[in-house]
């Protein structure tokens, strides 16, 4: 039996119907259109879901949508503001962090949780912050240093 939820996703009030055994990332994707977090292995394994739920970097496959209820979601959709990238979204660009794409968002999303927390990571700071998001394609070289970059030009804007 479906159950109404109303959830904050990007600083947006929704309502929607949803059985209780859906996740997070299921209910963003099918429900709300919020594509970014990516389902893949289900088991919180990949990172691939990754969301932010009240600031920390969560696997949006291991929480119930339910579970979500008062609580700020943040989405990759959710992190640029205005016409501008964020400054690590750039960075990975910039960097030629970005292969496939598929985990992305979650090491976007890792990325700005750490960031938030530490304004001045060390490498193994970023190593151990991304460490639940698996790339089968970068090495993990570029994307670390981006998120340096990022570090630094957050540092600026400040």
């Amino acid at each position: 039996m479906k159950q109404l939820l109303q959830l904050k996703v990007n600083g947006e009030e929704y309502e929607v119907f949803a059985e209780p055994w859906k996740t997070l990332v299921e209910v963003l994707r099918e429900e709300l259109g919020i594509t970014a977090a990516k389902e893949s292995c289900n088991t919180g394994n990949c990172g691939a879901c990754t969301v932010l739920l009240d600031g920390k970097a969560v696997k949006g496959c291991l929480v119930l949508a339910s579970q979500a209820r008062g609580h700020d979601v943040m989405t990759l959709e959710g992190l640029s503001n205005g016409d501008g990238l964020h400054p690590i979204q750039q960075a990975f660009i910039d960097h030629f962090a970005v292969q496939c794409g598929f985990c992305t968002s979650g090491m976007i999303l890792s990325a700005k949780a750490l960031l938030d927390e530490n304004k001045d990571p060390t490498e193994d700071d970023v190593r151990k912050a991304i460490a639940g998001n698996l790339c089968r394609c970068t090495g993990y070289k570029k994307i670390v240093e981006a998120i340096l970059v990022a570090a630094e030009a957050m540092k600026q804007e400040a």
